[in-house]
């Protein structure tokens, strides 16, 4: 698998994003039956002024959120597990798409959920890999679906429930 981190915010650095990052990532591809070594993901490790950035121009939010998601292939199934990619051919790579983390907000949040940080920001990465995916939360049945996917690739890794 490939994963791209691209660092805007050093601080993401001094966290070890890269090893959260693959953590996340082999957990959730090897739940869902994917072979990391042919997905590839980009993450921006950025801060709230860049993510709000972000958040205003592509969903009209002028606001700092923690996690931002950009499929490279819609795949969403509504009420139902989406179907997974697949190559297009055979030994190339799967490009899932883009995912950006901003710093201030994670740590915010998981001081005042009294997470430690890693899960927390474990917790995201994960939420967003599942964004690429085709999973989302905009219905009921829709968030209950990734909720309880999120818990137990969650609980593959150690971390808790975080609903």
């Amino acid at each position: 698998m490939t994963i791209d981190v691209v660092y805007e915010d050093p601080r993401w650095q001094e966290a070890g994003l890269d090893d959260l990052a693959e953590a996340a990532e082999h957990a959730t591809l090897a739940f869902l039956g994917l072979d990391a070594d042919q997905c590839e993901v980009a993450v921006l490790a950025c801060d709230d002024a860049r993510i709000a950035e972000l958040n205003a121009e592509f969903r009209e939010k002028p606001t700092p959120t923690n996690v931002l998601s950009w499929p490279s292939v819609a795949r969403a199934t509504p009420g139902a597990r989406p179907d997974l990619p697949e190559p297009d051919l055979p030994g190339m790579e799967i490009e899932l798409g883009d995912i950006a983390i901003a710093y201030e907000t994670c740590a915010a949040e998981a001081k005042a959920g009294g997470t430690p940080f890693n899960d927390h920001v474990t917790h995201l990465l994960v939420h967003g890999l599942l964004h690429l995916l085709g999973y989302d939360h905009i219905t009921d049945e829709d968030a209950a679906i990734m909720e309880g996917i999120e818990t137990e690739i969650l609980a593959t890794m150690g971390i808790k429930d975080p609903y």
